[in-house]
């Protein structure tokens, strides 16, 4: 006994110590009414100091653990829950009681399911922003200001609808967007995921519609098909969402919601046209469904003229719900978000998040809000976008120069989306490229409709430049191979 102890990593040795002793008392190895070793003893037997066991043997002692007789040493105390009065233990079968919710979650669970990369690939699977600008210098300072104001608030229970001073910099932030705010308010969130799986929760009923385009958001799609969503898309074309097609489907039948992404639309990164969004604004108000904006990396434009959101357009109307993050700006490891909507659905909308995370971090809240309210934004934004146009330049062109694609397209944002002819199978394309160190995200996966399997997204964000060219290249040269042809086809960009 007591010889497979080691410490551990920087963890205080008095508690791995007590630690210790405790998981061998709770597993029996260590019976009650029996003597312990001196602390002398024991220190010698774990190679720690004396004073070490010591405090060790006195936190035992505090937590019930461990008595003390004076003068004769300690000795292990009788529990009410020993492993000798545990009641039998017996093997479940959870798989069999499983759900179809449940079920459904974990086939549509693309980190289990998805593409595996082994050291040394080269991967253009991630659209995450790349950690090597963030501003951790701020970030800290940020940290350290908000603590020294209201630090024992922080760490205590927060309020659903969110932290009031982010929520009111938000509110401004939209505002400056050219949101009318008469008659909306704001609900913060761990991040754009959860404000829709709100949303969703609020508005599912049984065979329930969404209108959306395709392809889309993967990760909007997997909630969509959890909340029971019957899902309609429409196909994209230049400049945005094929608006012909979208009042054909409009017509045909009522959809509860219709959900967007008209700024660098995950996954063709296309932008949709102030044009376009005008249009799409009138034929939702003509057929009376309301929309879910995805705010999805609204402030990565690298060229062009600013265009507002659709929630900007729809006036003191409030028909729109507008879900924003920063995650893809900022830093995704601060889970915060937002939903912006009529005030009444909002307030339900704090009901549903109270019952199922009471609230959002509030020193993630209060740590965003501080770096926000230091003008540590526009200095970020200002670094990263020229990082990023720089990488998404690089990789057009490394696209332009290998790929046989037939269309192009990507207006920013941090990912390129890659059609091939119809007759062509990004899966199998994927499947040679990993076996030369290479891989990408299919496209099929962001379709509502089983189609895609001749599309690719190249998420560029977190690759280096040499990277970037080596591994397009890759993907081109076993492209022809599989095409049988040379050069880029006829191909051409969504710009052209």
């Amino acid at each position: 006994m007591f010889k497979d102890f080691q410490l551990i990593g920087e963890h205080p040795a008095s508690i791995q110590v007590k630690d210790y002793i405790k998981r061998l008392i709770l597993k029996g190895a260590l019976q009650a009414g029996q003597k312990l070793p001196s602390t002398r003893e024991l220190g010698g037997l774990l190679n720690v100091s004396r004073n070490t066991v010591i405090a060790a043997y006195a936190d035992l002692e505090a937590d019930g653990f461990v008595y003390v007789l004076k003068g004769k040493g300690s000795y292990v105390a009788a529990l009410s829950g020993s492993v000798s009065q545990a009641a039998p233990s017996w093997q479940m079968d959870w798989t069999a009681r499983l759900n179809g919710h449940a079920r459904m979650a974990e086939q549509l669970d693309l980190m289990k399911h998805g593409i595996r990369a082994d050291r040394g690939t080269i991967s253009f699977t991630s659209i995450a922003p790349d950690e090597k600008l963030f501003d951790l210098d701020n970030v800290k300072r940020a940290f350290l200001d908000r603590m020294s104001v209201e630090g024992n608030v922080l760490l205590n229970y927060g309020y659903a609808k969110g932290y009031k001073p982010l929520m009111d910099y938000l509110l401004r932030y939209m505002d400056h967007k050219g949101v009318d705010l008469q008659g909306k308010d704001i609900l913060i969130t761990n991040g754009f995921t959860e404000g829709f799986d709100l949303v969703l929760s609020a508005l599912s009923r049984p065979g329930g519609t969404v209108i959306c385009e395709n392809p889309t958001h993967h990760t909007a799609l997997k909630n969509l098909k959890l909340h029971g969503f019957n899902i309609t898309g429409i196909a994209m074309e230049q400049g945005g969402i094929n608006l012909r097609k979208l009042e054909e489907a409009l017509e045909q039948r009522a959809y509860d919601c219709g959900y967007f992404v008209p700024s660098y639309h995950n996954p063709t990164g296309m932008v949709m046209s102030p044009e376009k969004r005008l249009a799409l604004m009138k034929l939702m108000k003509r057929y009376q469904v309301p929309i879910i904006e995805d705010g999805f990396n609204e402030e990565l434009r690298y060229s062009g003229s600013h265009v507002s959101p659709l929630i900007a357009a729809a006036g003191p109307g409030n028909h729109v719900i507008y879900i924003g993050s920063f995650s893809k700006v900022l830093f995704p490891g601060l889970r915060v978000g937002w939903v912006l909507a009529d005030r009444k659905l909002i307030y339900y909308l704090e009901s549903i998040k109270r019952a199922r995370t009471i609230h959002t971090s509030t020193l993630d809240q209060s740590i965003l809000y501080q770096y926000l309210v230091n003008g540590n934004l526009e200095k970020y934004l200002k670094k990263a976008k020229t990082e990023y146009k720089r990488k998404y330049e690089w990789t057009l062109q490394c696209c332009e120069e290998h790929i046989p694609y037939t269309r192009l397209t990507g207006d920013g944002g941090l990912h390129l989306f890659v059609t091939f002819p119809d007759d062509f199978d990004s899966r199998e394309l994927l499947e040679a490229c990993q076996k030369q160190g290479v891989i990408f995200t299919p496209g099929d996966i962001f379709f509502t409709d089983g189609r895609g399997r001749n599309t690719m997204r190249i998420g560029f964000s977190r690759v280096s430049d040499e990277d970037i060219g080596r591994g397009i290249r890759i993907i081109g040269e076993t492209a022809k191979q599989m095409i049988g042809s040379v050069g880029n086809g006829n191909g051409q960009h969504e710009d052209e």
